[in-house]
């Protein structure tokens, strides 16, 4: 794990990935976009406002998972001080609390159709509205300080202590009086789905899962170059005093 951590080894790794990632996002999406809209049929009770899903359940599992691995980066940062582990996280946050946003608003416009309201205070949304709130309390943490140790340290607790609501977010369908429908996919006896539907949502997922990759390399690698640029400027000004310092 040390030897991945190296930022030289990671723009390695990111060079071969990212081709991937953009052509499994473009291919997954362009698919699932059209078996799920042209091809996959109207549900028989809500009609053509189911084909939402096909945004809106790619991004909350995208929302929940861009969390987990935030939470995960910011441990082995917290282990093993490993600076790439920190901006790893930091970098994830932002797609996650985008994904999540996703989430939110079109479950809200699912939600009037089928429910006769925009909100309701349902156990999955209200979980869902608190990861949105705690991806805006890592960032605003995260962005309080002058990157200093401490800071860096603040805001990958806060990202551990939330992950408490990961679980949450699963299983308060089964703990709770719900209006959101149970689990589709992963559940005991296989997906619930018809295959016309089930291809094309896990298409999507395919899509939105190589896009957080391709958003997320693209946003380190953005990232430690601004570090280094930093500090060849710390450089070129300490040298700059250097030169002009009297004899």
């Amino acid at each position: 794990m040390h030897k991945f951590a190296s930022p030289a080894q990671f723009a390695r790794i990111s060079a071969v990935m990212l081709p991937i990632a953009v052509a499994i996002a473009v291919l997954c999406g362009a698919l699932g976009l059209y078996l799920g809209l042209a091809v996959a049929p109207d549900d028989y009770q809500q009609g053509a406002t189911v084909k939402i899903m096909y945004i809106h359940v790619p991004a909350a599992w995208m929302a929940s998972a861009c969390y987990g691995f935030m939470a995960l980066m910011s441990a082995s940062f917290l282990i093993w001080r490993h600076t790439l582990a920190d901006v790893l996280a930091r970098e994830a946050a932002p797609i996650g609390a985008v994904f999540t946003l996703i989430c939110l608003i079109t479950g809200m416009l699912w939600g009037k159709p089928t429910w006769g309201a925009y909100w309701v205070w349902d156990a999955r949304l209200t979980s869902m509205l608190i990861l949105l709130l705690l991806y805006a309390g890592y960032l605003g943490v995260a962005a309080s300080g002058d990157n200093s140790e401490r800071v860096k340290v603040a805001s990958a607790w806060i990202a551990l202590i939330g992950a408490i609501n990961l679980p949450i977010i699963k299983y308060s369908v089964e703990w709770w009086n719900s209006l959101h429908q149970g689990a589709s996919i992963l559940r005991k006896g296989g997906p619930s789905i018809d295959a016309s539907m089930l291809h094309p949502l896990l298409l999507m997922i395919a899509a939105f899962s190589a896009l957080f990759v391709v958003l997320l390399l693209v946003r380190v690698d953005t990232a430690l170059k601004a570090v280094k640029l930093r500090r060849l400027q710390i450089q070129r000004i300490a040298l700059k005093n250097a030169a002009i310092e009297p004899n």
